[in-house]
């Protein structure tokens, strides 16, 4: 079964990996666009009805706050580019897979979040790791303002930001993406010296969106632990080289890399989940465990 990630992010972490996965074997490949959303509605309506899934890496179809989902335009877009493959962007098995994860660090002692200096750099973009953080007793900081908006105010409680989201997504899941996250080009620069990169410097612990956190990766990351999604074998490489103590993947590595939530959950459709509960299944059934790298 052939599993295609097409992303809003840069070509040049284009991938293609085979895997052998409860009996079926998988052809998955990652498709750059270098941020153009017309090409990747191209790619996907050609994909259409010749592939087993479609995800769609680099943009989020819906992001989550309160409890509330708030649809992305330029996603839905793209969504409906595709009329008999099943669409996924990794939302529903960020909700199950990325909660396991933080479970799973806390319960076997991996980590001891309880009073430890923590950045999600955006929560609405994966609330289930925001929210177990908070519960594994964290002293977290919410960074959405900073990271997605520009705007230097630290968020410290999931109430305050369910607050915020229920005035700001209404306007901002209509905006143009590339206003929201760093697509294309950008993807591959690095500000060190930024806002972002003190915030980042501060915490002990930086969760959330990869290529967020490499956008303004600070220098020194002596003492600190990374937990995120994607990254290659060159985005290990930068973080060994700045000092990383520790870094945390919550998908799997198939060939040197490890995929996106999409790209998961791609593979999980192609095998006819679509509930949490059928996730959560075949997450047993493939005794998935956290990717942890420890430098």
């Amino acid at each position: 079964m052939r599993v295609v990630s097409i992303s809003l992010g840069s070509s040049e972490r284009n991938h293609t990996a085979h895997a052998s996965l409860l009996g079926h074997e998988f052809e998955i490949e990652r498709r750059g666009t270098d941020g153009d959303i017309e090409g990747a509605e191209a790619l996907i309506r050609g994909l259409d009805g010749h592939v087993a899934a479609i995800g769609l890496g680099g943009i989020d179809l819906y992001v989550v706050a309160a409890g509330r989902r708030y649809v992305l335009r330029d996603a839905a877009r793209l969504a409906r580019a595709a009329q008999k493959t099943p669409v996924v962007d990794g939302s529903g098995l960020k909700d199950t897979l990325e909660r396991e994860t933080i479970r799973r660090l806390a319960n076997d002692g991996t980590i001891h979040f309880n009073g430890t200096r923590t950045l999600v750099v955006a929560a609405v973009d994966r609330f289930g790791m925001a929210e177990e953080i908070a519960r594994a007793g964290a002293n977290t900081i919410f960074g959405d303002m900073l990271f997605v908006l520009g705007v230097p105010y630290p968020l410290r409680s999931l109430s305050s930001l369910n607050r915020l989201a229920r005035v700001i997504l209404p306007v901002a899941s209509r905006l143009p993406f590339k206003m929201l996250y760093p697509t294309g080009n950008k993807q591959k620069q690095i500000d060190s010296h930024s806002a972002q990169a003190r915030w980042m410097a501060n915490n002990d612990i930086i969760a959330g969106d990869f290529l967020l956190i490499r956008r303004y990766l600070p220098e020194n990351l002596a003492g600190k632990t990374i937990i995120t999604n994607t990254t290659t074998a060159a985005d290990v490489e930068l973080l060994r080289e700045r000092g990383l103590t520790r870094l945390v993947t919550s998908t799997p590595e198939f060939g040197g890399r490890s995929f996106g939530t999409n790209v998961m959950e791609g593979i999980f459709a192609a095998l006819g989940a679509r509930t949490a509960e059928e996730y959560r299944d075949l997450l047993k059934q493939l005794d998935w465990s956290p990717r942890i790298v420890e430098f």
